[in-house]
């Protein structure tokens, strides 16, 4: 009988929560990692550093290469109807993100973006060494992709406004800003998630693509915001396209697109470690 009575135990009724909050339950089903150390001069001479750091600018040069195109066909258009239109701009970036998170999740843990970075960087999940060349690599990536854009298709790139971020006429620099912040929080806390070990070990009877619900995510926020700013929520991707079309006004409104997405990661990252994770400041004695 006792048998019988534990096959019936499926799903949630057989791995019910029964953990108590903070380092508890940690000791019982998974351990925390240490954290990345702050530097760590050795992993500039592995080669897996570097090969890490070219993943990452090869996704971010595909990621702007595929999305400024899709923004370009969609500008080009008579009417959006025309065309792929909004919903296929954001099917674009959000498709995009989860494809090349999937191909360099492995290598580099597929970040493809400076604040999700940034926001990793904050959880102590990687060296300081690391974040900064993570970041540089993006950022170069991103100004070759919209290059490539541009040389493909010069005209229509310039007089279509280059896929450069901007806040919309209509939208003050404080909503586009809030937008930002909000957005990149919305992405970044679905990559704690996502991507979160202790949830795996936990859980580990939900089964689940960490790249799907990313790229889920990156779709929903510009479905939102791509009418006030066009959605940035990643800095590299909002430099290169400045960088290549070169416009004062792309220029006036940068600053959104840095403040905005690593303020959102700073908070995402506080509110999983401290609220989501619970963990404590000190460990227990």
């Amino acid at each position: 009988m006792e048998g019988k009575e534990e096959d019936v135990k499926l799903g949630a009724n057989k791995f019910s929560e029964r953990q108590p909050i903070g380092t508890a339950a940690q000791d019982k089903d998974y351990k925390e990692p240490p954290p990345a150390p702050l530097f760590e001069p050795g992993e500039i001479k592995s080669w897996s550093f570097y090969r890490a750091g070219i993943a990452e600018f090869v996704a971010t040069f595909l990621f702007l290469y595929i999305t400024i195109l899709t923004v370009m066909g969609v500008k080009r258009g008579a009417t959006t109807c025309a065309t792929v239109g909004i919903q296929g701009i954001a099917w674009a970036f959000g498709g995009m993100i989860f494809a090349l998170v999937y191909c360099t999740a492995g290598i580099s843990g597929g970040h493809i973006n400076p604040a999700v970075t940034f926001g990793l960087f904050l959880a102590r999940k990687l060296s300081l060494t690391r974040a900064l060349f993570y970041m540089i690599m993006q950022c170069l990536g991103a100004i070759c992709g919209a290059g490539v854009v541009k040389g493909f298709q010069k005209g229509l790139y310039e007089t279509n406004g280059g896929g450069a971020n901007v806040v919309n006429p209509g939208y003050t620099k404080g909503s586009g800003l809030g937008a930002e912040i909000i957005g990149t929080f919305i992405l970044v806390y679905t990559v704690f998630s996502a991507t979160d070990a202790k949830r795996s070990a936990r859980d580990s009877h939900v089964p689940i693509l960490a790249p799907l619900p990313i790229g889920f995510a990156v779709f929903l926020v510009h479905l939102a915001t791509i009418p006030i700013t066009g959605t940035g929520i990643n800095p590299a991707r909002s430099l290169g396209a400045a960088v290549i079309y070169n416009r004062d006004h792309a220029w006036d409104d940068q600053w959104i697109f840095w403040v905005g997405p690593f303020v959102g990661a700073g908070l995402a990252a506080i509110y999983h470690q401290i609220v989501i994770r619970a963990i404590p400041f000190k460990s227990r004695s």
